[in-house]
């Protein structure tokens, strides 16, 4: 009898666990467009765009490959609203109850595969290096669960970077060296982009029609759609970008969204990318002697260090992480996190570049908007939404733990040591956004005073019963507790004026 496959919009990948599984001489593979993958949060258009067209592509690769595909667009007349009423219409079509699908990266669905009226084999995605097993007898016991720690037992197991048993010129982590701030010029083009071919044009009339209303602009559209095309944009990356992409990992300039960044995330999360291969180029890179230790060093912990750490996070605590709220922020989130109107030119730049691009780098991500987000109080859970909903790149398997624990630090300490805030200094040091701000990270109160200095000490005062006695963050209180009263009393007035403004 004839066996469902089913193939979701981010397992695309030939040897996804499902399709190894499957016969193409007799099953069917089922794949759809649907709405409420589509809407559970106001996706970007863009990220729909690529998850739809690249959805679309790889059907066409399985059907050259001998598969028998079903696949339901969006606007057809027997689209379904949920992937569950979509595998349950195919099984009605092709005379089937059996169904074999790979685990899917979040819980909801994975509780709505498990709830359905057929026969489900569900097998783990292992395009992971480390298995949930792999992770949880890792972090057994331990009374931290720091990433840099899991990190070097990923470099043990796949070998990369190491020297037998230790790592290439003797040191783990490069990370001092990966802090220069913004440099005068970018001599990198970018990341490669691609013209839209007959597919994807048909999916962006499609997201336009549909989607139009979202936040973000669909075009023009550049994302690879295809495995060929993101191995392309990878060659790319290794020989322009990856030489000085440590250097200027953490830097941000006002023009130059891309600076030496890879933008091939988006590709790795939807499966177009394998993890290893990835990391296996910026190692032969310098391997070559073509990109320096410590791009290639910090590029890789990326992928088999805080990547794959956030997925065990996300599985080993469970389908209530999302929500956690240890610091009991309950702010709603502004409206200029969807306008980027805002004096605050930081800000601003990060919330245009994500609109116009559907991406932002990790130091945008987390010391820009998720500080702001934090020193004010915002409910983490919108926060997650947002994040969410606003990268082409965010699933939430590896979002949510990158918001709720490390930018947020709502998880109360499981990710982070100590919350990620800063004043303006940071913002101010490693980019050129406040030269032409209205506001100063060199005021400190009055008129013209970066919001970033303000909420920063009442941040501090506020969760002082929390912070105080953590090590890593002691001299910040030295500092609060040696202001006059009166200059403390000023900070928390005009940070309480400005929140109120809100």
């Amino acid at each position: 009898m004839v066996r469902l496959i089913l193939v979701l919009g981010d397992q695309l990948t030939d040897t996804v666990a499902a399709l190894r599984e499957g016969d193409p001489d007799e099953d069917v593979v089922v794949m759809a467009e649907v709405a409420d993958e589509a809407g559970y949060v106001p996706h970007h258009p863009k990220k729909i765009a690529f998850c739809f067209s690249a959805m679309r592509h790889f059907s066409e690769e399985l059907r050259d490959a001998g598969w028998t595909v079903d696949y339901t667009k969006l606007d057809a007349a027997e689209a379904q609203k949920s992937i569950g009423a979509a595998l349950i219409a195919a099984a009605e079509r092709h005379g089937a109850r059996d169904v074999i699908a790979t685990r899917p990266g979040e819980w909801r669905l994975i509780e709505a595969l498990e709830d359905l009226p057929l026969d489900m084999t569900i097998l783990e995605d292992d395009r992971f290096v480390a298995s949930h097993a792999e992770f949880d007898a890792w972090a057994e016991g331990r009374k931290e669960l720091r990433m840099e720690w899991f990190y070097r037992e990923m470099r043990r197991k796949t070998g990369l970077l190491m020297d037998g048993d230790k790592p290439v010129q003797g040191k783990w982590n490069f990370d001092h060296d990966n802090r220069k701030p913004a440099p005068g010029e970018v001599d990198f083009s970018g990341p490669m982009q691609f013209t839209p071919d007959e597919i994807t044009e048909e999916v962006l009339d499609l997201v336009e029609a549909r989607f139009g209303g979202n936040f973000g602009r669909l075009k023009p559209f550049w994302f690879a759609v295809t495995r060929e095309q993101a191995r392309r944009a990878l060659t790319h990356f290794i020989k322009g970008g990856l030489p000085k992409f440590g250097d200027y990992q953490d830097a941000m300039l006002a023009d130059e969204r891309f600076l030496w960044h890879s933008i091939l995330s988006m590709y790795l999360n939807a499966g177009l990318l394998d993890p290893l291969e990835i990391c296996e180029a910026a190692e032969g890179a310098y391997k070559a002697g073509d990109a320096p230790i410590n791009a290639v060093e910090g590029f890789i912990r990326q992928i088999i260090g805080w990547r794959e750490y956030m997925r065990g996070i996300y599985f080993r605590e469970g389908p209530d992480y999302a929500r956690r709220n240890v610091l009991n922020h309950q702010r709603k989130l502004p409206d200029f996190f969807w306008t980027a109107e805002t004096d605050m030119r930081c800000i601003g730049q990060a919330v245009e570049q994500t609109r116009d691009e559907a991406y932002a780098h990790h130091i945008q991500r987390l010391m820009v908007t998720g500080n702001f987000a934090l020193l004010a109080g915002i409910n983490p859970f919108e926060v997650h939404e947002w994040y969410l909903a606003v990268y082409a790149d965010a699933y939430e398997w590896v979002e949510a733990p990158n918001v709720i624990g490390m930018s947020q630090f709502a998880d109360g300490g499981i990710v982070g040591s100590k919350p990620y805030v800063s004043s303006g200094n940071y913002i101010d040091r490693m980019s050129d956004y406040c030269k032409d701000c209205a506001y100063s990270p060199k005021v400190k109160t009055g008129e013209g005073a970066c919001p970033f200095n303000l909420l920063y000490w009442a941040f501090l005062d506020r969760h002082r019963d929390r912070f105080s006695k953590n090590p890593r963050m002691a001299n910040m209180y030295r500092t609060w507790d040696r202001m006059d009263d009166a200059k403390r009393e000023t900070i928390l007035s005009e940070a309480k004026a400005f929140l109120k403004r809100l």
